[in-house]
């Protein structure tokens, strides 16, 4: 069992028509028939969404996919049409609320992975295989690959996991050109990324991205980018391999969670507790750093 232990009610706009309630973000869709996403503070780990939240996170979040989505256009159209907040919006809106081209999304996330961590070194150190790509011997945690790789994921609900898939899989339910398409446009990015990342003094080890076709089939960059719910992000000085990285994002909180401190079995029928205010601070810190590190500005 897992998925909310509190799910929020919606906020009802005029004129807005409430879609979908995800694990951070709220989705919405408005009389011209464009999307209204709006990032909350909420935080997930483990399939669960937390009952503390995280403040300025979904602010965070939404600013830095817009800083982002400047950087990446000349590789892949984004589907943000507006930040204006819609009519009637609830001022604690603003800064989180991005107005979105209508996407035919395809049922792929598309992670791309320099490093081993994650559910990569759990499979890795089975079979020496991340999503059926063969590896060399001699990895350990945080180890850099020798050349970046795509290893997709089925897009799961709320409270379910994502799962490691194959390319051929991927190939059978996009098809095999929108596989190929799929895997050079993720790299492609993932690549930029990592480029300006190390030059701000930070290790993006992997990432995840969702794509949808626009009505002329034209593929289009969607949902967040480059954040650190996404991505792991770890401060190259302090890099090394053979161990679990500090990092900039929200292996914090698993880390708590899993921790004698917290008291939970994450393989349980329990939620998770509540997150202690050092744990909130820590987390929120994390993510304000990544934004000032990466964009280069304050974060206010």
């Amino acid at each position: 069992m897992s998925g909310f232990v509190e799910k929020p009610e919606p906020v009802e706009v005029p004129g807005l028509v409430h879609l979908h309630t995800g694990k951070v973000r709220d989705l919405y869709r408005d009389a011209e028939g464009r999307l209204v996403m709006v990032a909350s503070d909420r935080m997930s780990a483990y399939d669960w969404v937390l009952p503390t939240e995280i403040p300025d996170k979904g602010r965070i979040l939404t600013q830095l996919s817009l800083w982002w989505f400047d950087r990446l256009t000349d590789l892949v159209p984004h589907h943000v049409l507006s930040t204006e907040l819609p009519p009637g919006a609830p001022a604690d809106w603003a800064g989180r609320t991005l107005v979105c081209r209508s996407l035919e999304m395809l049922p792929v996330e598309c992670v791309a992975r320099g490093h081993l961590a994650g559910s990569g070194l759990r499979e890795y150190e089975q079979t020496r295989t991340v999503c059926g790509l063969a590896l060399p011997e001699g990895l350990t945690d945080g180890a850099e690959l020798p050349s970046p790789i795509f290893t997709p994921a089925t897009k799961a609900e709320v409270g379910e996991h994502d799962e490691n898939v194959s390319y051929e899989e991927v190939a059978r339910r996009v098809g095999a050109e929108t596989a190929a398409e799929l895997r050079q446009i993720t790299l492609a990015v993932y690549d930029r990324a990592r480029g300006i990342a190390r030059d701000r003094g930070i290790v993006l080890a992997d990432t995840k991205f969702e794509f949808g076709r626009a009505e002329d089939g034209e593929l289009i960059l969607a949902d967040e980018v480059l954040t650190p719910d996404s991505s792991r992000f770890w401060p190259a000085d302090q890099w090394q391999p053979g161990r679990p990285q500090p990092s900039f994002d929200k292996q914090y909180i698993r880390d708590w969670l899993t921790s004698p401190a917290a008291g939970w079995d994450r393989h349980g029928q329990l939620p998770p507790p509540p997150l202690p205010e050092d744990v909130v601070e820590q987390t929120r810190a994390r993510y304000v750093e990544a934004y000032e590190r990466l964009t280069l500005t304050r974060w206010t």
